[in-house]
């Protein structure tokens, strides 16, 4: 296992210890998975406590949907979503919570609330400054790579060398952080699995993820319950948890930190599995 310290106001986290689970809350009307389920507040606090307790080591609160296809929100409605649950939360559990947003303005205001990692989809392209903004409050970055918008990123997505190309521009922009005075330990990098990538574009990016392992900044992979594993399996986005479990142990032994799940205390207990493996 890779060894990585990953640091995010104030938690400290060693990352040879044992992989990290974030636990996707989507606070949408719209996601291609659970959208609606956990609009409300009081059933995205209820959510982000059950995910604690089936060991969540972060908890991921999005208010865009960013599905294929998905249209923006502005700022505002995007803070309505967000704040009144991440008020809550902060209060009520103690790991460190991230906002999944790219909007300076939401992300400003999630850290002054307590958010302690910003996951920027857009790797910092729709705002650079908002690395100088966790750079301001030690917070922790997550640089992924996408190619195009959702609305748009896949239609036909093309690429001549995807590795190569995923790996110079997450490497480019992880840079571009530390620059803005991120510590490298606070920066963590997300190829992006189906967003802007054929099916057959995710598999290669699987099978080579010690590629990007390499760049030195903890991965992350995010391909819980996501329309490539429905591809092969022929299943709906409900019916995609041994697709994802497969998905998070094979991307675990090649080198990845963190794992992003809807499904924590499955993915929990594949992964103490296959990591006591690992250790013989």
């Amino acid at each position: 296992m890779i060894k990585h310290l990953f640091s995010c106001r104030n938690y400290s986290i060693d990352l040879s210890k044992k992989t990290l689970v974030m636990g996707v809350l989507n606070i949408t009307p719209d996601s291609f998975s659970d959208g609606g389920i956990h609009f409300s507040e009081a059933g995205a606090v209820e959510r982000a406590l059950k995910m604690a307790e089936e060991g969540a080591d972060i908890i991921d609160i999005g208010g865009e949907s960013t599905r294929p296809g998905a249209s923006k929100i502005n700022y505002k409605e995007e803070m309505k979503r967000v704040l009144p649950a991440l008020k809550k939360i902060v209060k009520k559990i103690k790991i460190p919570i991230s906002v999944d947003t790219y909007k300076y303005e939401v992300a400003k205001a999630a850290l002054e609330e307590g958010a302690a990692i910003i996951n920027d989809i857009t790797g910092l392209a729709h705002s650079p400054k908002l690395a100088e903004l966790t750079a301001r409050a030690n917070a922790g970055l997550i640089i992924m790579h996408i190619k195009g918008t959702p609305l748009n990123m896949q239609q036909q997505p093309k690429y001549k060398d995807v590795v190569k190309e995923i790996k110079n521009y997450l490497k480019k922009r992880a840079e571009t952080g530390v620059e803005a005075g991120n510590k490298r330990e606070s920066i963590i990098i997300d190829p992006g699995l189906g967003f802007g990538k054929t099916p057959e574009h995710n598999l290669i990016i699987l099978k080579n993820l010690r590629d990007f392992v390499k760049l030195g900044y903890p991965v992350l992979i995010g391909a819980s319950r996501k329309s490539f594993i429905g591809k092969i399996l022929k299943t709906e986005s409900n019916a995609r948890l041994e697709g994802s479990l497969a998905v998070a142990v094979l991307a675990v032994k090649e080198g990845a930190s963190i794992i992003r799940v809807h499904d924590v205390k499955e993915t929990v207990r594949a992964l103490r599995v296959a990591e006591a493996i690992m250790k013989v």
